[in-house]
């Protein structure tokens, strides 16, 4: 289930002729060219030629277009890592795809899934508890693809997942454009993972 569906809509019921699309578009562009808290209503209903007034039939407040455009972002890189993990039968080949998938849709460039990077839960004021919902719901994926490991003792899978995660999510700082693709980066990403873990020492794993 993605997180979309799982997840209270941030936005009010719209009408059939409401410009809600056009907001979010316009706030995730300007959340993350300019910054969260840098950027206004006022900034937001100007990019879509808006009456400033006129944005809160939309949404309340700040913080709920920013909860909207992360159930968007997230939406959009679940959907991309779930049909990736499911053409994949072994559970490293899992592992790759879902990270694969997960690069591609940072490196894109789409605005919903870089403020989903760029503005961590606890600048969401009011709605900092969904936010960081939104994102375990989401990290809850790849919990599972590396406790399907079969991983020496020595592996600590928490410490796996998260040093894989933060990895791929610093891309938008070490990726150059004209680089790998990121089936090669996720494949040598992976490949020096299972390398190191093949030696690791023999002590209790942690999950």
């Amino acid at each position: 289930m993605s997180a979309s569906t799982s997840t209270q809509s941030a936005s009010r019921a719209p009408r059939q002729d409401n410009r809600r699309q056009q907001l979010l578009d316009a706030a995730a562009r300007l959340f993350r060219e300019r910054g969260y808290h840098v950027t206004s209503m006022r900034d937001i209903a100007r990019e879509v030629g808006m009456l400033s007034g006129s944005i809160y039939y939309h949404f309340s407040s700040k913080e709920e277009m920013l909860l909207a455009v992360y159930e968007e972002g997230l939406r959009h890189i679940a959907e991309l890592v779930d049909a990736a993990v499911a053409a994949r039968n072994t559970p490293w080949a899992r592992l790759e795809a879902g990270c694969t998938a997960h690069l591609e849709a940072l490196l894109e460039l789409s605005d919903y899934t870089q403020v989903m990077i760029r503005v961590l839960p606890p600048e969401g004021g009011k709605v900092a508890a969904r936010l960081l919902d939104l994102r375990d719901q989401y990290e809850a994926r790849f919990r599972g693809l590396v406790n399907a490991l079969d991983l020496p003792a020595g592996a600590d899978r928490r410490y796996l997942r998260l040093l894989l995660i933060g990895g791929l999510n610093w891309s938008h700082v070490w990726y150059h454009p004209g680089g790998d693709p990121p089936a090669v980066i996720a494949h040598r990403m992976i490949d020096l993972l299972r390398q190191r873990l093949d030696r690791a020492p023999n002590t209790p794993s942690a999950r």
